[in-house]
């Protein structure tokens, strides 16, 4: 797969600018309206509907027939609690043609319609034999919508699936260095690498380790843009290509989905694609640490203890804990110009799976003013987060005998906290600075999310950047 294919092309055809032309009706019913609706009916419709046991449970579709055999209308249900981005059930099932939402579809549908279209429509068959379907039918949107930023955050979305659905063998750390150099030349921005052992005389020592046992070298891909006297914004990305687990090994189980380990990156880059792409004024700064955590003869080792750029001395307690180790000299060199906002984004852990699931992305800050913003946010877009503590209490648990400080707890609990307040350690002079532990994937399908890459947490963090730098 080239990796020209990560930025894909939206499709152009999903959406049609309303101009007073027929369209189908979609209706879209939690079982409440289907029930007022319903006393509204008699004849054929009403038939239909009881023939096909129409309930408006979630998913459900139905799609009713007018007098000449054609479509008249498409009943979508929504269940009790309806799921905003329920639309995105019905690109793959429709025929082409021209459909319009109901009016009377409840606000948060209403809202995400748009995205969940293009959710529905997306698809990752780079490796499959045939085409992609091409004709979609399309969504009439109104003729004052934002196009421009619909497309903006579907791109980001598309972008960061294609990153992390893409299997390590063609998503690499040169892979990786490949879609910065695309990114900067899109956006005439400057991009700085530092590969290799270069990364340990330029003081990246943790990130050199992390990655010299692989085949690729690792390296820091470091990305400017904007004026240099704009709010500095910078996000960070976890760029693991391929975890292994290194010498702490990973059973085969649990390596399955290790191509998705550089999902903080896919994140960071797709957000920052967006930022840059909306003209937002700030002088941003995207770092990506690329690695594999690879087995070799060279491969860091369990109680090995760690330089860092910040001076620190870390104890390794398991090779299996690499990332917190890549970001932290990120963080380090993010934190000494002092941005106005930092984020870091990682696949990090998978106690933040236990404490909140797959769906549901916990993130750590010490600003309570950004943990509100960030709230705020994900609640407008649909986009579900929740804060979790940076408990000082458990600080102690990283206590080393031998060294500055453990990468990991001396305790098997609260790992998602502990891994945060290691990051906290290479983090002085941020005010606001947010870490995310995300898992970027779905387990299962639902409606326009398939089993695979997630870009989540993004669509949150780029609304509240669009309230705090444009207001």
């Amino acid at each position: 797969m080239s990796v020209d294919g990560i930025f894909p092309a939206m499709p152009d055809d999903i959406y049609l600018k309303d101009k007073g032309k027929p369209a189908c009706l979609i209706r879209a019913l939690t079982p409440t309206a289907l029930a007022d609706w319903r006393d509204t009916l008699a004849g054929p419709h009403l038939a239909w509907m009881e023939t096909a046991h129409f309930t408006a449970a979630a998913g459900e579709i139905l799609l009713l027939p007018d007098s000449a055999g054609g479509l008249e209308a498409v009943l979508l249900g929504l269940g009790a609690m309806p799921d905003p981005m329920a639309l995105a059930a019905l690109p793959k099932k429709l025929p082409r043609g021209a459909y319009r939402l109901d009016a009377k579809a409840p606000d948060a549908v209403r809202e995400m319609a748009p995205l969940a279209w293009a959710l529905g429509a997306y698809q990752f068959k780079h490796y499959k034999k045939g085409q992609a379907q091409t004709e979609w039918p399309k969504l009439v949107l109104d003729k004052n919508t934002d196009m421009a930023r619909i497309d903006r955050l579907n791109r980001a979305v598309y972008s960061a699936r294609h990153l992390i659905n893409t299997p390590a063998a063609d998503m690499g750390p040169d892979a990786l260095q490949k879609v910065m150099e695309n990114l900067a030349k899109r956006h005439k921005a400057k991009l700085q690498v530092i590969c290799g052992d270069d990364l340990l005389s330029e003081n990246y020592p943790m990130i050199h380790a992390v990655g010299r046992a692989a085949q690729e070298a690792p390296r820091f891909l470091d990305l400017i843009w904007g004026d240099d006297k704009a709010p500095k914004l910078t996000l960070i990305g976890k760029g693991v290509c391929f975890d292994t687990g290194g010498l702490n090994l990973k059973p085969g189980n649990y390596m399955d989905l290790m191509k998705k380990d550089m999902g903080g990156a896919a994140l960071a880059i797709a957000l920052a694609d967006a930022v840059m792409d909306a003209g937002l004024p700030v002088r941003l700064r995207l770092m990506i640490g690329a690695v594999e955590n690879a087995i070799g003869p060279n491969a860091f080792r369990p109680g090995d203890v760690l330089a860092s750029r910040k001076g620190l001395s870390v104890e390794i307690g398991n090779t299996d804990a690499e990332g917190r180790l890549v970001l932290a000299d990120m963080l380090s060199e993010a934190d000494d110009e002092s941005p106005d906002m930092m984020v870091d984004f990682a696949t990090l852990t998978g106690a933040a799976r236990v404490a909140m699931g797959p769906e549901v992305t916990p993130f750590y800050t010490h600003s309570d003013g950004l943990a509100a913003g960030l709230a705020e946010a994900a609640h407008a877009a649909h986009d579900p987060l929740w804060r979790m503590p940076l408990w000082p209490g458990y600080d102690g648990w990283l206590d080393s005998s031998i060294a500055d400080v453990s990468h990991i707890s001396s305790s098997p609990m609260g790992g998602s906290i502990t891994a945060a307040l290691f990051l906290a350690r290479f983090v002085d002079n941020c005010p606001d600075w947010v870490h995310f532990d995300t898992y970027a994937w779905n387990l299962k399908a639902r409606a326009g999310r398939p089993v695979g890459g997630e870009a989540q947490a993004i669509r949150a963090v780029y609304h509240y950047l669009e309230a705090r730098f444009v207001g």
